[in-house]
Order: structure tokens, then C-alpha cells, then sequence
């Protein structure tokens, strides 16, 4: 196992809150690491353990019914709808941003025993889908701005071969992003209190503090910033356009609104807070103490954990909460029960033939809407969004 032994120059030794953080480089004292470093032991392998596997099962199943509904349509990829395109994009970089968190989990349990190379492709995984799994967020929100507040003149905008594009870009931008981890991902050392334990973590000298300050503030701007600003932009402009929808239907579409809004801020905005805190102690704007850099690491180590269980609700969030989805779901699952003979039925049962319907898993039935009014005063979308998704 390649490892780095740092010297006390430069090796701030509570660093240790969790794997993606990176160093923090100060000429000051060694500050004690058993407290920081025993509530991650015991935290963390229980919370990615528990995240892994809800994202795991809610994912896969996401994938299944996509799959299934996606073979029986016609038209190869570009007649798959753009909400659903952003929606498997964004259940697969979901997955596999799942598939890392029981290597970190095991660190933490034990120690890192999984070697440099693995340290580094793990790491670059990482953050290559946290990245591109919020962007796609952010492109689900765009298309449903654009589906429902200008249905009539988007059309030619939303094709779903250009959103195959638009996917395509996410993940080399994200990719080129991810590339420093792969770069200064090594295994180092950490003083736990009795003994020294290896770990994977970002590794910074001293003259590359500018790359770590840049990236955290990356990765509060891209990460979130950018994204939150793109959907409360088109979520208001969202329900503002639903002037036909009934009350009751207008209250649905504000529940589900402001729950996708809130679920993204109470995910990320306090991680993203630990990660602004600690560039302002990097550029020395706060005073540095072994106290703040306690609370720093097991408040990044916490946070960070709230937002990878976003990966987990994305699934419930842009899924199960559409008509189509659920439906598509519940068919499937029938189809497998009664292939099983569990409804005492020969497996020779086809279902009978289902009237085909157009649009996506989350596109105007993800807000309560049903298009198939005629259009009112000021609402000249409604007849075009009725002939794209019935309910």
C-alpha cells in the first residue's frame, strides 16, 4: 500500500471528519483527534451502511420500471421523453455514488485496507456522481420549467437526443472534476488516540492550498448554489403558470414544490455551510483553535452524511411520486407475481392489451396537474401539455 507519512509541518492532525474533506495546514500545535475520531467510528459505518442500502433498492427498482417502460415504447432513444432520460441518468449516478459508501464505511469500522489505487478511483466516483447527481436534478427542474411554463414555443428544445447531449456534458464536466481526487487522493496515517489508523482522504501540501480552497468553493457554487438557484427559478415560475389547475390540485402541486425544494436545502446547505466555514479558516479570516476544527470535523462528517442520503430520496422524490411511475410499477410487480404462480394463474397469462400513453414518469402528473381541461384565460399551455401527458 502506497502511504504518505506527514511530517507536523504539515499535517493538521484532526482532519479526520470524513474522506472527502480535505487537509487543513497549520503551524499550530497538534489538537487531540480521539474525540472527532470516535464519534466517526461509531457514526458513520452505521449511516452508509443505511443509506447504501436504501439507494441500492430504491435505484435498481427506478432502473427496472424505466426499462421496462422504455421497451415498450417505439422510436428508439430519442423517443424516450427528456424527463425520464434526466430520471435514469440521474438513478444511475445514484447508484453508483452508493456502490463507494461501503469502502468508507468499512475505513471507518476498521481502517482503509483497500490500497491507493482503489483510494483514488473511489474517491474520484465519489464526487464524479455528487456532482452530476445534483445537476441532473437541476436539468429535471429546467425541463419541467420548460414543459409546463412554455410548452407551446419549447417544443423544439426539448428533444430528447439534445438531452442525451446535455447528459453527456454533466458527466465529462463532473468527470474532469473528479479528477482531483485522483490526483491528490492518497492513504494517510491518522492518529486515533491509541493508535494510528490508514485512511483515504484528499491530501493537500501546503503548496496547494489555492486548489484547496478553489475546490471547496466549486463545490458549494456547483453544487449547490447553482442548482438551488436554477430550481427555485423554475418551481415558482411552476406554479405560478398552474392558474387552471382547481385549488385542491394548485395545494398538491405547492406541497410537492416546496418538499422537493426543502429536501435539497436541509440535504446540502449545512455541508455546504462546514465547507464555506473551513475555506474562511484556510485563508486565515477566522482565528484557528482546536475547538472550531473539533466542531469542523464532526459537523462536515454529519452534514455531509444528511446529504448523501439525498441519493436515497432522489428515487421517492422524482419516481414513486409520479402516476405513471407508480403504475408502471404496480404492473410490473403484478407481472411478476402472476408469472410466479402466486395468484394461481399459468405463466402462459398475458396481460391484457393497455391503451398506449405518451410522456414521462414525472413530468405535469408529478404536480397534481391534470391537463385534460381546456384551456382557461391567461393558460394557453394547457391543450398542448394534455396531448404530451395523460393522466
Amino acid at each position: 500500500m502506497d502511504q504518505i507519512t506527514p511530517t507536523p509541518d504539515d499535517y493538521w492532525p484532526e482532519d479526520y471528519s470524513n474522506y472527502t474533506d480535505v487537509n487543513i495546514d497549520h503551524s499550530a500545535a497538534p489538537c487531540s483527534q480521539a474525540g472527532a475520531f470516535g464519534f466517526a467510528q461509531k457514526f458513520s459505518p452505521i449511516i452508509y451502511s443505511l443509506v447504501f442500502v436504501l439507494a441500492l433498492f430504491g435505484n435498481i427498482l427506478v432502473l427496472c420500471v424505466i426499462r421496462r417502460y422504455r421497451s415498450s415504447q417505439s422510436g428508439g432513444a430519442c423517443a424516450f421523453s427528456l424527463t425520464d432520460t434526466f430520471l435514469l441518468h440521474l438513478a444511475i449516478s445514484d447508484l453508483l455514488l452508493a456502490f463507494t459508501l461501503p469502502l468508507f464505511a468499512m475505513q471507518w469500522a476498521h481502517e482503509w485496507v483497500f490500497g491507493l489505487a482503489v483510494c483514488k478511483i473511489s474517491g474520484a466516483l465519489f464526487s464524479l456522481n455528487r456532482y452530476s447527481g445534483i445537476l441532473f436534478l437541476a436539468c429535471i427542474s429546467f425541463d419541467r420549467y420548460l414543459a409546463i411554463v412554455h410548452a407551446i414555443s419549447s417544443g423544439w428544445k426539448r428533444n430528447t437526443c439534445h438531452a442525451q447531449i446535455a447528459c453527456a456534458f454533466i458527466w465529462v464536466i463532473c468527470l474532469g472534476l473528479s479528477a482531483v481526487d485522483i490526483i491528490y487522493k492518497q492513504v494517510v496515517p491518522l492518529d486515533s488516540g491509541a493508535n494510528k489508523i490508514f485512511v483515504c482522504q484528499v491530501w493537500f501540501t501546503e503548496k496547494s492550498t489555492q486548489w484547496q480552497i478553489g475546490m471547496q468553493l466549486v463545490s458549494v457554487i456547483l453544487g449547490f448554489g447553482v442548482p438551488l438557484s436554477i430550481m427555485l427559478y423554475c418551481y415558482i415560475w411552476i406554479f405560478k403558470s398552474l392558474c387552471n389547475a382547481t385549488r385542491r390540485q394548485k395545494r398538491k402541486s405547492l406541497r410537492l414544490i416546496v418538499s422537493l425544494v426543502s429536501v435539497f436545502v436541509i440535504c446540502w446547505a449545512p455541508y455546504s455551510c462546514f465547507q464555506l466555514t473551513d475555506s474562511l479558516l484556510r485563508l486565515k479570516l477566522l482565528t484557528p483553535s482546536c475547538s472550531l476544527q473539533h466542531i469542523l470535523d464532526v459537523g462536515t462528517l454529519v452534514t455531509e452524511s444528511v446529504g448523501l442520503s439525498h441519493c436515497a430520496l432522489n428515487p421517492l422524490l422524482y419516481g414513486f411520486v409520479g402516476v405513471k411511475f407508480r403504475r408502471e410499477l404496480v404492473r410490473m410487480c403484478k407481472g411478476l407475481l402472476i408469472e410466479q404462480g402466486w395468484f394461481g394463474m399459468e405463466k402462459s397469462w398475458r396481460p391484457r392489451q393497455q391503451r398506449r400513453t405518451t410522456g414521462s414518469f414525472s413530468s405535469a402528473d408529478m404536480y397534481g396537474i391534470n391537463p385534460t381541461r381546456e384551456d382557461g384565460p391567461g393558460c394557453g399551455t394547457w391543450g398542448h401539455i394534455s396531448q404530451q401527458w395523460q393522466l
